[in-house]
């Protein structure tokens, strides 16, 4: 790949690790990107976020683990099973990423009941849309209905090779249905059936609770020292020195 053009943050409060400073290279807003490209960038461990594609870059942290699933060898666990079985009636439809009223309330729900402390439970429409959608990146919104009521949104971004996990937000009364399982794996299915070969799954932190889930599938590759490998999350990465 060619030579792309990066930002850095300046030192701030980590959103992952208490009490840790945290900095992300940024990929410059003037270089027109698109599909290709964040393909591309992916692959190094790039997410996307709106329209800005950025990786961490802590001096002395390297919790943040980009990690990506090969769909074909993947197998359901017992509790993804029980999952799947419990979803088995709930249906999926798949939308451009554009607003949506019912989507945008079902966010904000979502953000108060789960994440209160937030910036994001107060966002505003452009700013909802605005970290979701982009004006470049093949995005689609999936949204999941059981019993035809709306119980989860998933936020896709479709790759060359690999559809890339957002972000998902749902109804936390339909909880009992682990909507946030069911989600990844429909999306792991539904690489499968366009026979692409990964599903990026963000950052696997081994100390946040709500980053380190992603290590329930399996087999789960990280990017560790500029290289992809088989992931053995019961020994966790990296330090913890930020």
């Amino acid at each position: 790949m060619t030579s792309i053009p990066l930002l850095i943050t300046a030192p701030h409060p980590c959103s992952y690790l208490e009490g840790q400073r945290a900095q992300s290279v940024y990929v410059v807003p003037s270089l027109e990107i698109n599909t290709a490209i964040y393909s591309q960038l992916s692959a190094y461990g790039f997410r996307r976020s709106g329209d800005d594609v950025y990786s961490p870059h802590c001096e002395h942290c390297s919790q943040c683990v980009p990690v990506r699933l090969p769909v074909a060898q993947f197998k359901p666990n017992r509790r993804q099973k029980r999952c799947l079985q419990k979803n088995q009636h709930t249906t999926a439809i798949i939308k451009p990423a554009a607003f949506e009223q019912t989507h945008y309330d079902l966010y904000l729900r979502y953000q108060n009941q789960r994440h209160a402390e937030g910036n994001m439970a107060s966002s505003s429409p452009d700013e909802y849309i605005g970290f979701l959608g982009s004006s470049w990146c093949n995005t689609e919104f999936i949204e999941f209905s059981i019993a035809g009521e709306l119980a989860a949104v998933a936020v896709v971004d479709r790759l060359d090779n690999a559809l890339s996990a957002v972000y998902t937000f749902f109804d936390p009364k339909f909880s009992d249905h682990s909507p946030g399982v069911y989600a990844v794996l429909w999306q792991i299915q539904y690489a499968q059936e366009q026979r692409l070969e990964w599903l990026y799954l963000g950052f696997w932190i081994a100390d946040c609770q709500k980053m380190n889930y992603k290590n329930q599938y399996h087999p789960l590759q990280g990017l560790i020292n500029q290289q992809w490998d088989f992931l053995n999350t019961d020994n966790p990465v990296g330090n913890n020195n930020g």
